[in-house]
């Protein structure tokens, strides 16, 4: 199935979590928030948030400044 994750098409298997994408993607400890069609997934559902077609994903992470 087709998904937006950060701007960029994704194509993943269906019923994929979000534990699973950030496992396909490679991308480790630095994702802090997750947000499907802009609602804030909290990091303890991960494993049970299942994506949609069409879902946009934003994997965000914080970075201190100043």
């Amino acid at each position: 199935m087709k998904i937006i994750v950060n701007g960029e098409d994704q194509t993943v298997n269906e019923n994929s979590t979000i534990t699973e994408l950030i496992d396909t993607l490679g991308i480790k400890v630095s994702v802090m928030a997750a947000a499907v069609n802009m609602e804030i997934v909290k990091k303890e559902n991960w494993n049970t948030h299942q994506l949609c077609e069409g879902d946009k994903l934003d994997l965000l992470d914080f970075v201190g400044g100043g």
